[in-house]
């Protein structure tokens, strides 16, 4: 049992985000952002208008409500996103990527990706970095089914 290859597998996969991720925060720290703070803001500025509904943005980032509110009132504080009521429901809101915000991404984005090339993209060939992302959406799906809420919804809405 202890030779099983899914715990190899998972093990495997565990070690190899941990390294990433440990790298990349340390990037993300000369900037001045946290991971979960980066991950927000670079969800919101690939979002359709810049923008994405609390929930949704929640459910994408895999963090309670307040854990969402602390985050965007640390980015509300730096000037980097913004809220602005729901048009259509009184109770729902918007997180807004202000234009300091989209500047922050420009600024961090050229030694992140440099980051992401070197330790995980650059190491794969391209038939099995594909092969990766379609893997790794079939289990994101499974295991966060909300992950892509609001987005394909404000995709169609914007065409």
């Amino acid at each position: 049992m202890l030779e099983d290859p899914r715990i190899t597998a998972m093990g495997l996969f565990v070690e190899a985000f941990t390294g990433v991720n440990a790298r990349l925060n340390v990037q993300l720290a000369e900037h001045g952002l946290g991971n979960v703070d980066f991950e927000v803001l670079v969800r919101l500025a690939r979002s359709p208008g810049g923008e994405l509904r609390m929930t949704d943005l929640a459910a994408q980032t895999g963090l309670s409500t307040s854990g969402v509110t602390r985050v965007v009132d640390r980015l509300e504080r730096d000037g980097l996103a913004t809220r602005r009521a729901c048009p259509t429901d009184r109770r729902g809101s918007f997180t807004v990527v202000t234009p300091a915000g989209v500047a922050k991404m420009h600024q961090v984005l050229p030694d992140h990706l440099a980051l992401i090339e070197e330790w995980f993209t650059g190491r794969l060939s391209p038939e099995a970095l594909e092969a990766l992302l379609t893997s790794l959406r079939t289990i994101r799906d499974a295991v966060r089914p909300g992950a892509t809420s609001g987005a394909a919804a404000q995709a169609s809405a914007t065409h």
